[in-house]
């Protein structure tokens, strides 16, 4: 996500979690089986070649285990300290496939989840993270499952319980509400379900998914998704991934099919709608570009747009090759206050591409930048949130010194001398709170601590850390331990107690090289 500062740094974001409340009666509720699906990823699931989780043992649903544990609940939550209700245990997702039929804007439409997934454990229930919206009826591989609402979660009990290693599908029939978001009081503001004119664009990070569809909500778990979803006459619509085909139904709508074709966290899912131009192009080595644009902006947004194949080649010069199969621009007709690394296909509201090309390009490069940190390598825990806006707001500033921009030296100083401010106030770039979480220290105060290392070890051994990190953890979830131990091991020298006093500590170290930069002093 990229937000533009004022000047120079920014003003993010948070999502402070709840205690669960007190189980409902559960609901008995009826209904039928949609499409299985097949294959999550998460960073302790073993893994092909293409970056899919290796097939897990398959077992019917509805069989009694003949030892192990008796069937108990799933956890409501994996645990992270931050969000402790994000994502659900006792199982792994293999696929969404998901099915809106949409009407107009602003207006509720009926939609469907079948969510395809393997128990880790014996399950007697377990949850689904899903807020809002009116729940119609679940089933359990075609069975009519008991469902209760507690807050975001969505406790499912099967008729049968689910032996450990079982595969089993889950269909969540409800009513989708296209006006619902949230609001934080930050930089993000409204987030979830964003109107525009004549249709929606999503902005579901950092928990924003789960308005959209019954989920298993946390970056470090992927899966991936089918998209059908059926418009009127003249209304497009556009998800992440690859457009599979449409089809025009005898009164007039159409159904648009999508595929995510990689694994995909919750929050970086697309799902647009509206009235649109689909502009095709070519990126570095033939790779597919692209862009969604409203009817109407077409002709202004293509100058910046149209430098998409330049920011893929700086990118791939410095970290590898692009990570993903295509790669495109949703521009956002709305007043969406960031720009938003969905997963191949970023949304940048209309007004960053119409502007200063200097700000623009800073979106661009930082959105884009994304999709190998933070998309491709996904953070372990909510905690790790520097390493990937950090990397981000890095490159852009990488990019944006030589585009027009100022220096790389000018712009870290700056953010040096308010480091320790930003420490008080904010947390130090890997010590957030649930409220600081997307706070200016996780943009420009942690791409300082890139900096620092930078002039610590030298520009070509930090290249080489940068380029080992997204190739070793390339389609898996790692975290900040994970950064140190493969900067040392690259480096050849031990960094842990040079890091873990920028990332944990409460006070700015000295910046190498640079013995005349000084921290001005914290305002309480």
């Amino acid at each position: 996500m990229e937000i533009m500062p004022a000047g120079h740094p920014a003003q993010p974001r948070s999502r402070n979690s709840g205690k669960r409340r007190p189980r409902r009666a559960a609901l008995a509720l009826a209904g039928t089986v949609a499409l299985a699906g097949a294959a999550v990823l998460t960073d302790v699931v073993p893994h092909g070649g293409d970056g899919s989780p290796a097939p897990g043992p398959a077992a019917p649903s509805g069989a009694t285990a003949t030892s192990g544990p008796a069937p108990s609940p799933g956890a409501p939550g994996i645990g992270d300290p931050l969000m402790p209700l994000a994502g659900n245990g006792g199982y792994t997702v293999r696929r969404y496939t998901l099915d809106f039929d949409w009407q107009a804007p602003r207006t509720p439409f009926e939609a469907g989840a079948t969510i395809s997934a393997t128990a880790t454990q014996a399950l007697s229930r377990f949850d689904l993270d899903f807020a809002g919206n009116t729940l119609h009826r679940v089933t359990v591989d075609g069975a009519p499952a008991a469902a209760a609402r507690e807050g975001d979660e969505l406790v499912v009990t099967p008729a049968h319980p689910i032996p450990r290693g079982g595969r089993f599908t889950v269909h969540v029939a409800y009513t989708a509400d296209p006006t619902q978001q949230r609001h934080r009081d930050d930089a993000i503001r409204d987030y979830g379900w964003v109107p525009t004119p004549d249709g929606t664009v999503v902005c579901a990070q950092p928990d924003g998914a789960k308005m959209i569809f019954p989920a298993d909500d946390h970056p470090s778990l992927r899966a991936p998704v089918t998209f059908h979803v059926t418009t009127p006459a003249g209304i497009s619509a556009v998800a992440n991934g690859r457009l599979v085909g449409t089809v025009r139904r005898p009164d007039g709508r159409v159904r648009w099919t999508y595929d995510s074709e990689q694994p995909i966290a919750a929050q970086l899912v697309q799902l647009a709608i509206g009235k649109f131009h689909f502009v095709d192009s070519k990126g570095p080595h033939g790779l597919p570009v692209r862009d969604v644009v409203p009817d109407g902006l077409v002709g202004d947004t293509k100058a910046y747009r149209s430098l998409t194949p330049e920011h893929l080649a700086w990118l791939e010069s410095r970290l590898g090759p692009y990570p993903f199969r295509r790669y495109g621009v949703l521009v956002g007709d709305t007043e969406l206050p960031v720009a938003l690394e969905t997963q191949s296909l970023s949304v940048l509201p209309k007004d960053d591409l119409l502007g200063d090309r200097v700000d623009a390009e800073r979106n661009l490069v930082h959105e884009l930048t994304h999709h190998w940190t933070g998309d491709s390598v996904a953070i372990r825990r909510w905690s790790d949130l520097w390493l990937s806006e950090g990397h981000a707001r890095f490159y852009e500033r990488l990019y944006s010194a030589t585009h027009g921009g100022v220096s790389l030296e000018e712009a870290m100083h700056a953010a040096y001398e308010q480091h320790d401010q930003w420490r008080h106030d904010d947390g130090a770039p890997a010590e957030p709170t649930a409220s600081t979480l997307f706070k200016v220290m996780r943009y420009d105060g942690s791409a300082l601590v890139l900096y620092a290392l930078r002039e610590k070890v030298g520009a070509g051994t930090f290249e080489r850390i940068e380029r080992s990190w997204v190739s070793t953890y390339r389609g898996r979830a790692a975290g900040t331990r994970d950064f140190i131990a493969l900067a040392s091991r690259v480096a050849g020298e031990d960094l842990e107690p040079f890091l873990t006093a920028w990332l944990h500590g409460p006070h700015t170290p000295p910046m190498p090289g640079h013995p005349d930069w000084q921290v001005d002093p914290v305002e309480e």
